[in-house]
């Protein structure tokens, strides 16, 4: 590279994530070739660019320049490469729009390599030389603005979700319903994301089984991790945590999204090294146990076309939550269809890894979201049900480019919906009732 600054901080920020589990990425690769037919964007488009071990590769490239005492002297042995300009732009590309960090290729290894961890570096890498996308930067700091100044946002907030209970209490018919906001000594504290349709649908549910919660002042996205930014990662974390500290609450609840609950759930504890002292977890995990407990009555017949769900890699894969959204789904629709395949094993939808928020990439994502689109198609379903807003978003993009005719919910909407349909329908029986006994 030309700057040689830059060429020493991107080396910098490689050295110091060169822990044990990269450098067995890094190493262990046996080139055998599996991890292609895994990746959704080599099925789409079969060439070696796609192919997982190929991108992971590039970067091997420049790691045993530098590492390796053969790449050092005799590089051409190894296939070492000294990392410059062009072959840096090339990898900047690859990583943010060319892997989702969906890391179905890693299930599917048989050696287990993590190519989806070495494409977080390099993401950190461009990051740290400023050739991260920049809205992603934006969003990334903005968010930490809004927790480092909250009193300049927060009566307007308290003002919206003040409209957004009226609206709560018109849907429901209760005129005690309540979106609570910091609420000290709650037990639950929600934390959504930007817009009302995800506050509406969970607020009904935590309303309909009585739930002590509070709502917080922060969404729950956090554009650090796509970023590959562990400090700016943590900042927009910290928000949240501090917030529940302060409210003393014994649980985090987050909204349908899939890195934000790989964020707050599974890395922040390790990036704090600290045992919160509230439990955190998907609000898919909790309604899960308000339907198995019997606390949450619901009405499947409200749901009553066709369903699929599609797994968020961050909540199947990384996460292990597969059991979860079906039982709620088969508690409140009347016809699920599994995709094939589905669970560990289901299709990325081609839009993770922040790569919905890119516009300069639209035609590669819907390209890379072919698989999936042709999973939807076969299950004949009218509604796609997920359970993470970027998946939402890229699945809706799907729907319209390749004409699939499907409706795009969350697993909380068709929950809402389950429980305003049957809210109605006892209402319904109890007038009948009482016009017969009159």
């Amino acid at each position: 590279m030309a700057d040689n600054g830059n060429v020493r901080k991107v080396y910098e920020i490689l050295e110091k994530q060169l822990n044990q589990p990269l450098k067995t990425a890094l190493e262990v690769c046996a080139r055998c070739g599996i991890c292609a037919e895994a990746c959704h964007y080599y099925v789409s488009e079969p060439k070696v660019e796609h192919v997982p071990a190929y991108r992971a590769e590039q970067v091997r490239k420049i790691y045993r320049k530098k590492y390796n005492f053969f790449g050092k002297y005799i590089p051409s042995l190894v296939n070492a490469e000294e990392l410059d300009e062009q072959k840096f732009n090339e990898l900047v590309e690859m990583a943010f729009s060319e892997c989702t960090l969906c890391r179905r290729c890693t299930f599917n290894c048989p050696l287990g390599v993590d190519t989806p961890l070495v494409m977080r570096v390099v993401r950190a890498m461009a990051t740290a030389s400023g050739k991260a996308p920049e809205i992603l930067v934006m969003l990334a700091d903005s968010a930490i603005a809004k927790g480092e100044n909250p009193e300049i946002f927060k009566e307007m907030f308290i003002q919206q979700v003040s409209e957004l209970e009226k609206e709560l209490k018109e849907l429901t018919g209760n005129p005690n319903a309540k979106i609570p906001v910091e609420k000290e000594g709650a037990r639950v504290l929600y934390v959504g994301l930007a817009g009302a349709h995800t506050i509406i649908p969970p607020a009904i549910i935590f309303n309909e089984v009585g739930e002590d919660w509070t709502l917080s002042i922060y969404e729950a996205a956090n554009y650090g991790v796509f970023l590959g930014d562990v400090e700016r990662a943590k900042k927009i974390a910290k928000r949240i945590i501090d917030e529940a500290k302060r409210l003393k609450v014994q649980e985090v609840i987050v909204a349908e999204c899939g890195h934000a609950c790989n964020a707050l759930v599974w890395e922040a504890p390790n990036w704090f090294a600290e045992k919160f002292p509230f439990r955190v977890r998907s609000i898919v995990e909790l309604v899960a146990e308000y339907i198995q407990s019997g606390k949450l009555k619901v009405n499947p017949e409200a749901n009553s076309e066709p369903v699929t769900y599609h797994d968020s890699c961050n909540l199947a894969r990384a996460g292990g939550i597969l059991k979860e959204p079906r039982l709620i789904l088969q508690a409140v629709v009347k016809d699920f269809r599994e995709m094939t395949p589905n669970g560990l094993e289901n299709y990325c939808c081609g839009g993770g890894g922040g790569l919905v928020a890119l516009p300069e990439y639209y035609e590669k994502r819907m390209r890379a979201g072919k698989p999936k689109a042709e999973q939807i198609r076969k299950t004949k379903a009218k509604i796609v049900a997920a359970a993470c807003e970027n998946c939402k978003l890229q699945l809706n993009d799907l729907n319209n480019y390749y004409n699939l005719g499907v409706e795009v919910k969350g697993l909380v909407d068709l929950v809402a919906n389950a429980i305003l349909y049957n809210r109605q329908k006892i209402s319904a029986n109890e007038n009948q009732q009482a016009n017969v006994s009159t």
